[in-house]
């Protein structure tokens, strides 16, 4: 029979256990006699090892996405923003031209900025130009099934999205969440950091130099934003993101799970009206089982958040059934919101 035998050269309790845990099962261990200094030393060291084991007191708690891409660093955020600016007034406006901007006023439009003032709060840990952002927040009426949030915090709801599909408030959350999350990880600077790097490095370059048409420069940027398609690692990085910020706002992030599964129900409905424009959501946003597992996967670690969260003193969803469709009892009247 061999033997594993305790000697001097394991300095430690700590050392001959991992020792142990190598050693062939045939193996026996006979100590040697310790010395009572290195008693206290080895008791320290053993205490030591077991707390490695153990989750750090600091751990971030929440969903890991791992780090922003390197790409992004190719094109200035300041730019990015500048442009997102330029372009998401360009499209107020031209909802105002044709009466498409819903106003302040709407029960709709209070509603998302309410479930927006409890997000925001939570979003300068996933990226510290947030404080900084002039958030917005409108509502478009369109029958278009779309949402989004442009860099430097700029965000429209389209009704064609509440409506048709009947958001609860936590799935309004989970949608708000996953485009915030878009602009917080900035994807489409990512996106146009990597056209930058492969086709129009030159010309960004010398804007950036004062050698070239910066305002043409800007311009195209700005055009860029609205028409970006994420990868598919972008939107599971949106989807998890923002499930976790609608849970630390006080959402129901399972509400994920049923909003999918009414997306998935709707664009293959029958090739009805709806499920064409739904088509053109789905275009940029996956959908599918494989989206369900992975945030179904990623619930445990949102669930204790949302768990102590204060919870919204008011909702918006209280005339819908389960099934989501309108009761006859209207909800209570909102509060009225200053207009941004």
């Amino acid at each position: 029979m061999s033997q594993f035998i305790s000697s001097p050269r394991y300095h430690c309790s700590l050392c001959a256990a991992f020792a142990r845990l190598n050693a062939p099962e045939d193996a026996v261990d006979t100590p040697s006699p310790a010395r009572p200094g290195r008693r206290r030393f080895n008791a320290a060291l053993a205490g030591a090892g077991a707390a490695l084991l153990l989750p750090a007191a600091g751990a971030r708690e929440g969903v890991d996405v791992g780090k922003q891409s390197s790409f992004s660093k190719l094109v200035p955020a300041e730019q990015v923003e500048q442009a997102a600016t330029q372009q998401y007034a360009q499209l107020l406006q031209e909802a105002r031209n044709k009466n498409a901007l819903v106003g302040a006023d709407d029960t709709q439009t209070v509603r998302l900025r309410a479930i927006a003032r409890r997000i925001i709060p939570f979003t300068p840990e996933w990226n510290g130009r947030a404080p900084g952002w002039k958030w917005e927040v409108n509502l478009l009426a369109s029958k278009q099934i779309n949402a989004f949030c442009m860099p430097g915090g700029k965000i429209a709801f389209y009704t064609g999205l509440i409506e048709q599909l009947k958001l609860t408030d936590d799935e309004v959350s989970m949608v708000m969440g996953h485009e915030v999350a878009h602009a917080l990880r900035e994807h489409a600077r990512e996106r146009m950091g990597k056209s930058t790097a492969t086709n129009i490095g030159l010309e960004i370059g010398a804007a950036l130099l004062g050698l070239g048409n910066a305002s043409r420069t800007l311009a195209g940027m700005g055009a860029q934003l609205l028409q970006l398609k994420f990868s598919r690692d972008d939107e599971s990085e949106a989807d998890l993101v923002g499930m976790e910020l609608a849970a630390r706002a006080g959402y129901d992030p399972r509400s994920g799970v049923s909003l999918w599964t009414k997306m998935g129900q709707a664009t293959g409905g029958g090739g009805g009206g709806s499920g064409n424009k739904l088509a053109e959501y789905g275009s940029t946003h996956p959908q599918g089982p494989t989206r369900i597992r992975d945030i179904e996967a990623n619930l445990p670690k949102v669930l204790p958040l949302y768990e102590r969260a204060p919870k919204p003193s008011q909702r918006w969803d209280a005339g819908l059934s389960d099934s989501g469709d309108r009761k006859a009892t209207k909800p209570a009247t909102p509060p009225r919101e200053q207009s941004r």
